[in-house]
């Protein structure tokens, strides 16, 4: 089988991850007989300053084109301006509108053997096996009128949380879907005490959960959400949620792990190309030094093989390869130990 990949190594350490997922897709496609064949493009602050902004027409064209889209990370110090008109960020949004991936997917599992290097307690990590579904193209990052202007005299800032019943019912019933393969209990996560958006998503997610009786529905308040997910997060299975609560309850959950550069993500719409990236940013303090864990892009490859590409099993051995590579006491400096980014990435190829 021949797969198209839209390849966006970005900024900051992004290149060297991505690098290391191709090595991994590239060793399973000879395993297993498929050929994928990579067409790289340019992503975030590298695409400003060759092309005076954040994401071309023609790499949004190639995208729509692929089978599957990966990405590393966008950003860095050198476009890191508050005022600036043109943002790496801003290259990431309007892909994500562009290939309408509305759901991000991250899931969050505790390797036992790297249970040390989380803040938490052991006894706390115990069985912790979460899949947050995030709302990704609505919500406070797309919602208009957005803007910054003088009023009365006054710098004033706006920004609009705006959601319709469709876009919350998509995202909604794609978290039951998924958790009916696993513990079949949804969690979903608002502010509807406050906020008129979130007592619409609550009403939406009861007509969705009305479809779906066997699956446990479970309404909670951001608030306590964060409070749940160090207090007890083994007893979260599916949480679904909206476009910012989601992403900052995602990066909150990463702690559970250990490491940000343990965790991938996979971006799906109805129909058209995936977007899977790891979900790390650029971390422009390590680039160039050959010490980011791979781990994160790795395993969002794996997220890819499964969801976009239909090649489950191919899925499954690359991130079995992962798990013997941790298994066997193999850390990245990020989890206190001394391997690079090469390194890490030879052992799961070696796995594989």
């Amino acid at each position: 089988m021949q797969v198209n990949i839209a390849l966006l190594p970005g900024d900051g350490i992004g290149p060297e991850v991505t690098a290391s997922a191709v090595k991994v897709l590239q060793k399973i496609g000879e395993i297993s007989g498929h050929s994928f064949a990579f067409q790289k493009q340019l992503i975030g602050g590298c695409a400003i300053d060759a092309h005076g902004t954040a994401l071309t027409d023609e790499t949004i064209q190639i995208c729509q084109q692929s089978d599957a889209v990966f990405l590393g990370a966008v950003g860095g110090p050198k476009w890191d301006d508050p005022n600036a008109t043109v943002r790496p960020e801003r290259g990431l949004l309007k892909l994500r509108k562009a290939l309408d991936v509305f759901a991000n997917l991250r899931p969050v599992s505790v390797f036992p053997q790297l249970a040390e290097a989380s803040p938490l307690k052991p006894e706390k990590l115990e069985g912790v096996d979460l899949l947050v579904v995030r709302e990704l193209t609505g919500g406070l990052y797309f919602g208009e009128p957005k803007g910054r202007s003088i009023v009365d005299g006054v710098e004033t800032a706006v920004d609009t949380l705006r959601y319709n019943a469709n876009e919350i019912r998509r995202v909604v019933e794609l978290a039951f879907q998924l958790a009916k393969d696993r513990s079949k209990k949804v969690t979903s996560v608002d502010k509807a005490n406050v906020l008129e958006s979130s007592r619409l998503w609550r009403k939406i997610t009861a007509e969705v959960a009305a479809n779906h009786p066997e699956v446990t529905l479970e309404n909670m308040l951001v608030d306590t959400a964060s409070m749940r997910l160090i207090q007890n997060p083994a007893d979260i299975d599916v949480l679904v949620t909206s476009n910012m609560f989601g992403d900052i309850l995602t990066d909150e959950a990463s702690v559970l792990s250990g490491s940000m550069g343990l965790l991938p993500s996979a971006s799906l719409g109805q129909g058209g190309p995936g977007l899977y990236e790891p979900i790390h940013g650029s971390a422009p303090d390590i680039a160039g030094k050959g010490i980011a864990n791979p781990m994160g892009a790795i395993l969002s490859a794996a997220l890819m093989l499964r969801y976009s590409l239909n090649l489950p099993e191919e899925g499954v051995r690359v991130e079995s390869a992962v798990r013997k590579v941790i298994e066997t006491g193999n850390r990245t400096v990020d989890l206190g130990g001394k391997l690079g980014t090469a390194q890490i990435t030879g052992l799961v190829l070696s796995a594989l």
